[in-house]
């Protein structure tokens, strides 16, 4: 019985940030499950995805808060 986590951002109101909708999160579920079936043939029926969604304070790369690191990238152009 396969249980498959993804963590995505909570992007929140920022201008330009945008929000995981339930209609990607449908898809991200059949996607994971249909690669599941077609890879390790486990059935749908018993495989378990879980979306959670964290906060953008809570979340870091390259050794900064995550808004950081993206604001250095933007800035490298």
């Amino acid at each position: 019985m396969p249980y498959v986590k993804i963590q995505v951002t909570r992007e929140g109101t920022a201008p330009g940030a945008t929000q995981t909708t339930a209609e990607q999160k449908a898809k991200l579920i059949k996607g994971v499950s249909d690669l599941l079936l077609d890879v390790l043939a486990k059935p749908q029926s018993a495989t378990f995805v879980v979306i959670e969604e964290v906060e953008m304070d809570s979340w870091g790369v390259g050794g900064l808060p995550v808004e950081e690191f993206r604001k250095q990238q933007i800035a490298k152009g």
